[in-house]
């Protein structure tokens, strides 16, 4: 892409926490794109699930090679159309953004790795943190180790869930291994995807208060998570 238009355009990635264009256009997730500042592709246009799985966007499955080159091709059409000057065009193919997280801990009941069942009425009243994390996903490391202290210091007054997306369950049971932490393992399906508004990336975060109630939903790593959810979570437990 970046060769496709050489000097006719120039890309630049930024740091969604500390994007003004995501705060003035609703963008309440990432990944988003935007040519210059016409957004042309939302969290909704992506996922780990794709047609036939779950929620699907237009570049979902993300794993999938069609989901990329449809990804490129559009995103290079979109681009020319900026060149020429038609903004309108180019904002045309996007997709209202919109908050697709959960608003309450959903009906379902999981299964860890071990085949044990986690059904809401074994979570109440306590705090629940669920992420969404990936064996391939670096910062989701620091993430689940942080999480593992977390159910460490809080003890049965909250529960952590981990539910791995898009990852081979033999890599997701070396690392549970590995790790060694004291959260309830699940392996990811598209049907848990869904429960909780759909999955675009990695790590996300939900917290959920004692009585199942989503509290706040933070995606990715940025230095300042630990603090954030920590500060919502003490208040919960209050």
């Amino acid at each position: 892409m970046v060769e496709e238009f050489e000097d006719q355009a120039r890309f630049v990635e930024v740091n969604y926490g500390e994007s003004d264009l995501a705060r003035r256009l609703g963008v309440t997730r990432y990944p988003a794109i935007f040519v210059d500042d016409v957004l042309v592709a939302t969290p909704n246009d992506f996922g780990f699930y794709g047609k036939g799985e779950g929620q699907s966007g237009r570049y979902a499955p993300l794993r999938s090679a069609a989901s990329h080159e449809r990804f490129r091709a559009d995103l290079s059409r979109m681009i020319r159309l900026a060149l020429a000057g038609d903004r309108a065009g180019a904002q045309a193919v996007a997709k209202p953004a919109a908050d697709l997280g959960p608003k309450e801990w959903p009906a379902m009941t999981l299964t860890d790795l071990d085949g044990r069942t986690l059904a809401p009425a074994d979570l109440a009243g306590r705090a629940v943190l669920l992420e969404f994390w990936a064996t391939w996903c670096p910062p989701c490391r620091s993430t689940l180790r942080w999480l593992g202290e977390l159910e460490r210091r809080h003890g049965d007054r909250i529960a952590v869930v981990a539910v791995a997306v898009e990852s081979d369950s033999a890599k997701v049971r070396k690392l549970v291994d590995d790790l060694g932490l004291p959260l309830t393992w699940v392996q990811g399906r598209p049907e848990i995807a869904r429960a909780f508004g759909d999955v675009s990336a990695v790590p996300t975060l939900h917290l959920f208060d004692r009585n199942g109630r989503a509290a706040a939903t933070f995606f990715g790593a940025p230095p300042d998570l630990h603090a954030r959810v920590e500060e919502k979570l003490s208040a919960l437990l209050r």
